[in-house]
């Protein structure tokens, strides 16, 4: 579900974020196809030097269909930015997706925190994040990290994942699913 970036999957992935339900939510914002080139191209960058995550998210037929990445990394902590295509919105992969990424994160990276700032005014984003068991609103529990994304005006909510609270819910999951006679 989640890849590596590459620069072979530009094409299909400028298509996708060029769509206006898409486009405006986007981080790193291109307009042309080179310029999506390039922004890839400096994001594989980013991340060899350890500037920050980025993973291609893929559908079950390993098409390109959005990015997840973790921006601004520092002290065990980061912004998460995630979009996918409009074909692919409320069909579960955004949730999949993040959860293959937390456990990367908080396994191979030993990240603490993961941040996500949602405008006020983006209700798909809210609605999205709210359907997460494991995240907190952080705009009182993390007053710095909201003052610093607000620092001008109260565009965003924040919210916050915490390692601690990501596995604790990964472990009830498991354990209900081994009382249902599951195995884990």
């Amino acid at each position: 579900m989640l890849k590596k970036r590459d620069l072979h999957e530009v094409p299909v992935l400028f298509e996708l974020m060029s769509h206006p339900d898409v486009f405006p939510y986007v981080r790193h914002k291109a307009t042309t196809s080179d310029e999506f080139y390039f922004i890839t191209k400096k994001t594989i960058e980013a991340e060899e030097q350890g500037e920050l995550i980025s993973r291609t998210i893929m559908d079950e037929y390993q098409q390109p269909i959005g990015t997840i990445n973790l921006y601004d990394i520092e002290s065990n902590h980061g912004f998460l930015a995630t979009w996918i295509g409009k074909p692919y919105f409320g069909k579960g992969y955004n949730r999949v997706a993040k959860e293959q990424f937390f456990d990367e994160l908080f396994f191979d990276y030993e990240i603490e925190t993961i941040f996500m700032k949602v405008r006020k005014t983006n209700i798909r984003s809210t609605k999205a994040v709210l359907k997460l068991p494991y995240v907190a609103l952080g705009n009182t529990i993390y007053p710095e990290v909201y003052q610093k994304v607000n620092h001008i005006d109260e565009i965003y909510d924040i919210f916050a994942i915490s390692k601690e609270h990501y596995l604790s819910y990964q472990q009830f999951v498991n354990l209900e699913a081994n009382a249902d006679g599951e195995v884990g």
